[in-house]
């Protein structure tokens, strides 16, 4: 039986994050990815690489990303994002249920996380065009989101990978973790199944950093309750709960909102799990610029009740509730120069029409005679007199629906009119472990469980019912961060009382 100091199970963001975070203890440190070495990343290789952080200023952001051009400041208003701005979208987007110290750790060590980030290799870039539109010469960035990954969530994943070789860090692929070596008291282990047969390796602390149980239909059921079987899984086939199960075998807590999950709207042709070839463009996230219809032909949600990055992660939800799980964007000429780029792939469910007429035929799946009452109701309410602008919530609403729209309201009256079918994609779910301070992971008495880590999506408390968009791959590294620095602690200091 192989001796590690720390063993990270898991391979993305979250998992890479905690092992080179021991590493910098001087541990030995092994990391266990269930993944082939083509899959490995879990959904980290899946994001298109959005990261919120606290930021004052645009000389905050030029440190994390020097690479910006004078030229490209003086057009851009980058505005600042504080701790307090940041407190506020995460207790106001989960109906103040978050965890208060998850989210102060979160919160505070978000700039400082990414600092170290850089240092290891990995680099940043705003997020053009996606979280910031050109209105009269000029960018102007809203929602709190301003920095991606270079490269997107592939770019992150390989920069993680670079420098975890960089510092002897060993991953293992094709390696799945079955269970936790426990004798009662503590963790000493794991059993792993290889391509070639079961072992048990040793460690004197473990980081768990699995991901959810998106990716488990029977555990969607049970847990997000009856019709998640039919969701879409945006990311990583392996994200099955393992992590969370074999936790929970030896008495852990199971925390936050087991309910709850990040799910969006998603090609309604896309395939069961997320494809590598195609990542993150099975996404449509412009609806704030159109109007949203179901098979029966009827709007259902206020498209514009909120900047996209706020909403998008519980509107997933309300489309599966929807008859037979789909929805409809529409768009006219007006906004499609808004549409982000997943909008131009070519694998999209899409049909076009010079008239709505025509539009609402091609439908398919949709009550063609209610959903042109429905256009034409639509086009009836808009409040024309009110300015439109994308980069603020401009108040262009609606006159007298039943489901009004707050912002961002257009008639539909410029054809070609295109419409783009969707369904729900899981991202991630919301329920896990709970963790203190340390990252360490309590049982179910609330007592810290010797040698057992974890970070990442199975950190249950942070995310109820919805969340801000970017804060995902910031938990991930915030606390793989905390996490790997305290088990790497924690195992030298063993190390340290066996030689006296």
């Amino acid at each position: 039986m192989a001796d590690w100091d720390v063993v990270v199970v898991g391979a993305g963001n979250a998992a890479l994050c905690a092992a080179l975070a021991a590493r910098e203890s001087g541990a030995s440190v092994l990391v266990l990815e269930r993944a082939p070495e083509d899959e490995g990343g879990g959904n980290t290789r899946f994001t298109a690489g959005a990261i919120r952080t606290v930021y004052n200023g645009v000389d905050d952001l030029r440190a994390l990303m020097p690479d910006l051009t004078d030229e490209e400041v003086a057009i851009t208003d980058f505005g600042t994002y504080t701790s307090d701005q940041f407190f506020d979208d995460m207790f106001r987007v989960t109906q103040y249920r978050c965890d208060a110290d998850l989210a102060e750790t979160l919160i505070t060590r978000s700039y400082d996380t990414l600092t170290w980030m850089r240092g290891k290799g990995v680099r940043f870039q705003p997020i053009w065009g996606r979280q910031a539109f050109k209105v009269d010469g000029r960018f102007k960035f809203w929602g709190g989101l301003t920095i991606e990954a270079w490269g997107g969530g592939p770019g992150l994943v390989e920069a993680l990978w670079q420098s975890a070789a960089r510092q002897g860090i060993e991953i293992r692929y094709s390696s799945r973790v079955l269970n936790l070596l426990y004798d009662d008291i503590k963790v000493s282990g794991v059993r792993v199944k290889t391509p070639n047969g079961v072992e048990s390796i040793k460690a004197k602390a473990l980081v768990l950093a699995a991901g959810g149980f998106q990716a488990n239909p029977e555990w969607r059921t049970r847990y997000l309750g009856a019709g998640w079987e039919l969701a879409k899984v945006r990311g990583s086939r392996f994200n099955t709960g393992d992590g969370i199960r074999m936790a929970l075998d030896i008495g852990a807590a199971p925390y936050g909102n087991w309910s709850g999950s990040h799910a969006v709207g998603w090609d309604y042709n896309a395939p069961e799990f997320g494809d590598l070839t195609v990542g993150d463009n099975f996404q449509k996230h412009s609806y704030p610029f159109g109007i949203m219809i179901n098979a029966e032909g009827k709007r259902f949600v206020d498209e514009g009740a909120d900047f996209r990055n706020y909403t998008y992660a519980k509107y997933g939800r309300v489309i599966l509730n929807q008859p037979n799980q789909f929805a409809w964007q529409v768009f006219d000429q007006k906004v499609t120069h808004l549409l982000r780029d997943e909008y131009r792939i070519k694998r999209v469910t899409k049909v076009t029409a010079p008239t709505l007429e025509e539009l609402v035929g091609k439908l398919e799946g949709v009550n063609p005679q209610a959903a042109l009452a429905e256009l034409t109701a639509w086009n009836d309410a808009v409040m024309t007199e009110v300015p439109f602008d994308p980069n603020v919530k401009d108040g262009r609403s609606t006159r007298g629906l039943a489901v009004p729209k707050s912002n961002w309201a257009n008639r539909l009256d410029t054809p070609p009119y295109e419409a783009y079918q969707v369904t729900c994609g899981v991202t991630f779910t919301f329920g896990g472990l709970r963790i203190d301070g340390n990252g360490q992971v309590q049982d179910v008495d609330l007592a810290p469980i010797p040698g057992l880590y974890a970070a990442g999506e199975l950190v249950g408390g942070l995310f109820y019912f919805n969340y801000p968009g970017g804060t995902g791959l910031m938990s991930g590294a915030v606390f793989g961060r905390l996490a790997g620095t305290e088990a790497g602690k924690a195992a030298m200091e063993g190390t340290t009382r066996a030689a006296e």
